[in-house]
């Protein structure tokens, strides 16, 4: 009976290297996303709660004729609540860190290096795309407030994001007067239409609760990218090291 001989075929280096960024966008996203998670827990999470106090009218201020402690007890943290956060948290920032590892891929070539400290520059031109720049017209909403319809906010935000994300690309690797006043119009023109708004404005809880949800949750996003984006670049300068080290001579 012929012997039979099973040969295993040598991954290339190439291909090595793309498997090690998809599973940097996985590790880089449970990174910021568990990050972001917890200071949601201990940073937006309680104002959050704060905000549903006057949402059910245990708690009413100064506009409606009485007033309430600035610093309430809230609950105390809630195991299958806080895990799901936490975990819906990862899962979306891993999203975020295969749109990252996908935009520094078309980027290759274009005299950009991609390591720790700029991956953090990629992480904050994340930030400012998907946050930042839609929440100058729309920003993130304490519960009870009003707000325009659902579906309108959804396609103003996508929209917002898809420009500003062409924009900032435009800024980086184009070059002419022509690309950079391309890039004002697409930051600007989403705003100057203007986000959905409400018919009129209601709110139960105070505008510095508002406002403190606001900065809080902007903040926590921040970090989260910064975090992001460097450990993406980190193990990217990594694994192109890696690959070149193996590649035959």
């Amino acid at each position: 009976m012929p012997r039979m001989t099973y040969v295993m075929r040598r991954v290339s280096p190439a291909t090595d290297m793309y498997m090690k960024l998809i599973s940097s966008a996985l590790f880089a996203g449970g990174a910021a996303g568990l990050l972001a998670g917890l200071l949601q827990l201990l940073f937006v999470q309680p104002v959050l709660l704060h905000a549903e106090l006057y949402e059910v009218g245990t708690l009413v201020h100064f506009g409606a004729g009485a007033s309430a402690p600035a610093n309430p007890a809230v609950p105390v943290l809630e195991l299958t609540r806080d895990g799901l956060s936490l975990l819906f948290n990862i899962l979306i920032y891993c999203g975020y860190g295969f749109l990252l590892v996908a935009a520094m891929a078309l980027a290759e070539g274009r005299s950009t290096v991609p390591n720790g400290r700029t991956g953090i520059v990629w992480g904050i031109a994340g930030f400012v795309v998907v946050q930042m720049l839609p929440a100058f017209s729309l920003a993130p909403e304490v519960p009870g407030v009003a707000a325009g319809d659902v579906y309108d906010r959804q396609v103003w935000w996508g929209l917002t994001v898809a420009s500003a994300a062409v924009a900032l690309w435009l800024i980086a690797f184009s070059k002419g007067w022509t690309s950079w006043a391309a890039a004002a119009v697409l930051l600007f023109a989403p705003h100057l239409y203007g986000a959905p708004e409400p018919d009129y404005f209601a709110g139960t809880a105070p505008p510095e609760v508002a406002a403190l949800f606001a900065a809080r949750s902007l903040g926590s996003g921040f970090f989260a990218w910064s975090v992001l984006g460097c450990v993406i670049g980190f193990l990217w300068a990594r694994a192109e090291k890696a690959s070149q080290e193996q590649a035959p001579v």
